[in-house]
């Protein structure tokens, strides 16, 4: 696991955690500009997924108890504020329940949170670990998936492009990830369980939920968190981060407590 940093170490800590099987650079390079002049943004990149180490994703909690250590080490066990993407969601849960760290604002990013049970995870995780892995190795979508895409709505098909890219499909080389890593970065998330009504006094939960994915979703965070900040947004599955990155960074700076706009900021420099 590697970290990196960006912008000024006196600024409050901004903890950046990708979604799954993304490489840390393309799920977040685009926002990290607009981020670095108020906070120092750290962003994690998880065993099996940094070209730079030849290492395999453990588990979830591994992986949890290692940015655990990361932020004693290097920031006393208190941040200001970690968002995580997708499946980076489940880790600022975990990280907020298991309270061996301080966060002041955990931020969830339209995250899933979709548990499993042994044999239907084993199943999903199979199944999502080829598919993923062919893509990564041949860098393009398989046939059958790119006639799919090219039949959506061009409203639809740009998102989908977007998402494709945070991937790093066609974009970038992640034939380096392996076929394990992909398997149990998938299966350990189905299958590691979330407290309900997670409540941590000084940290506040905040969750864009993306309105589009259903109703449950949102009954899925009032269930594992108590009182947490919902922030809907009539969108997809974070369409918010790849589509809206301006409005996605001023909707974190909230979180924080900070006012100003990214126009407002960017009109200052």
């Amino acid at each position: 696991m590697r970290f990196y940093s960006f912008g000024h170490q006196n600024n409050p800590v901004l903890l950046l955690l990708p979604g799954t099987c993304c490489h840390w650079k393309r799920n977040f390079g685009s926002v990290i500009p607009l981020l670095e002049k108020e906070f120092h943004v750290v962003c994690t990149s998880y065993d099996g997924f940094d070209e730079t180490e030849q290492t395999v994703f453990p588990d979830m909690l591994t992986e949890t108890a290692k940015i655990e250590d990361y932020i004693q080490a290097n920031f006393g066990g208190h941040i200001c504020a970690a968002y995580g993407c997708s499946l980076g969601g489940s880790f600022v849960g975990l990280l907020i329940q298991r309270g061996n760290i301080r966060i002041d604002h955990g931020i969830l990013g339209s995250s899933d949170l979709d548990q499993s049970s042994g044999l239907s995870a084993r199943l999903q995780a199979r199944l999502i670990s080829g598919v993923l892995y062919g893509i990564f190795q041949k860098g393009r979508l398989p046939g059958w998936m790119q006639k799919r895409l090219e039949k959506k709505a061009p409203e639809e098909r740009a998102y989908m492009d977007r998402m494709l890219e945070m991937f790093g499909v066609g974009q970038a080389d992640m034939s380096f990830v392996r076929k394990r890593s992909i398997y149990n970065q998938f299966f350990s998330d189905l299958v590691t369980p979330l407290k309900d009504g997670i409540s941590v006094p000084g940290t506040a939960v905040h969750i864009f939920y993306a309105v589009k994915m259903g109703e449950r979703y949102e009954a899925r965070y009032r269930q594992h968190f108590k009182d947490p900040d919902i922030r809907a947004h009539d969108m997809q599955h974070e369409e918010l981060l790849v589509c809206y990155p301006r409005q996605w960074a001023d909707e974190v700076r909230k979180c924080c407590g900070m006012n100003k706009t990214f126009t407002a900021i960017w009109a200052e420099r």
